[in-house]
């Protein structure tokens, strides 16, 4: 099959690799309808992460199941699905609490930027829709499987309330997924920390009531200014660098929590901070099975659209491009097409 690959910091290529075959009876082959760039693999691509030559790589994908594994009962070839970016069994005992994330048999898509995808724990992961969905549908429904269950969970864990005021840190798509949250969620003021147009029309669109281009210590002002010098009851840290956090406690009011998913890269909490203002720290990689039926149905009802994230379709050949556009911040995010 053809699949996107990484051989280097900066080299992306499109190249022939063997497909994926079902090595369990949990498993399931998904053709890729449609799959997409993500910001956490920027990490990699611009030298941050280690990297393996020749490693496929892309988390993001829809399509239809081509095979499935002898214990996989729920699925059948041609059924329609979401893939969560994380798989997980649904029944562990940590998925019964809601820590999906923390599955016993927690695995990863690991070629969603291809022809073909592995599901390593279909039975528990995968969400399928009644029939084929309409094309105008398909970049929504792609966000499902990462970035707007990524922004509801920072949402969720920030604690965000009906009435209360919002921050959001990180103009990215799942900082822009999480202004959509904090507003489906019912938070009266909701602040976007951005300094792109584009970015802040959408944000604009998806809730934001507010707009702060300004960054640290300006930044904070700013929102202190807004909100006559409380800070936030609530704050999505959705970007994973220390500016990052320490912006977001920063804006936090004492008491609040920050819903922290951005994937951190050489971070130092305030410990001090925290301790002082009693503000509190959740989230991490998000649950996203656990958010994955109810986003379906708002994004089906036509109540939320967070495809609006995608600014940029290419076909998958051209993948190498679409990293080069997100890295030079020409686009929020890339829809790939095989």
């Amino acid at each position: 099959m053809r699949a996107t690959t990484i051989h280097a910091a900066g080299d992306i290529r499109v190249e022939e690799v063997p497909d994926p075959t079902i090595t369990s009876p949990t498993d399931a082959i998904v053709k890729v309808t449609a799959s997409c760039i993500c910001g956490s693999d920027l990490w990699p691509y611009r030298g941050f992460n280690d990297i393996t030559p020749g490693d496929t790589i892309g988390h993001e994908c829809i399509g239809v199941v081509e095979e499935v594994g002898s214990e996989v009962s729920d699925f059948k070839a041609g059924d329609f699905v979401i893939v969560p970016f994380d798989h997980c069994d649904n029944t562990c005992t940590h998925c019964r609490v809601g820590a999906h994330a923390g599955c016993v048999n927690l695995g990863f898509t690991t070629s969603g930027q291809a022809e073909y995808a592995l599901v390593t724990q279909a039975n528990g992961s995968m969400v399928k829709t009644d029939g084929v969905p309409d094309r105008s549908l398909l970049p929504s429904l792609l966000a499902l499987s990462d970035v707007m269950a990524t922004g509801w969970h920072a949402a969720v864990s920030a604690g965000v309330t009906k009435g209360s005021t919002a921050v959001v840190v990180g103009d990215g798509a799942v900082g822009l997924c999480g202004v959509l949250a904090a507003a489906q969620l019912g938070a009266e003021r909701v602040i976007a920390m951005s300094r792109h147009e584009p970015r802040q029309a959408i944000a604009r669109q998806f809730g934001a009531t507010h707009i702060v281009a300004e960054r640290d210590k300006e930044g904070a002002d700013r929102i202190k200014e807004i909100t006559d010098g409380v800070g936030a009851d609530a704050v999505l840290e959705c970007v994973g660098t220390d500016q990052s956090i320490k912006t977001a406690f920063a804006v936090a009011r004492p008491g609040a929590t920050v819903g922290f998913v951005g994937v951190p890269h050489d971070v130092e909490l305030p410990v001090r901070r925290m301790f002082q203002k009693n503000i509190g720290l959740a989230g991490g990689m998000a649950p996203v099975r656990k958010y994955l039926p109810e986003l379906l149905d708002l994004t089906l009802s036509g109540a939320i659209d967070p495809g609006l994230v995608f600014d940029l379709t290419l076909p998958l050949d051209q993948s190498p491009e679409g990293y080069r556009a997100m890295d030079e911040r020409r686009a929020i995010k890339v829809l790939l097409e095989p």
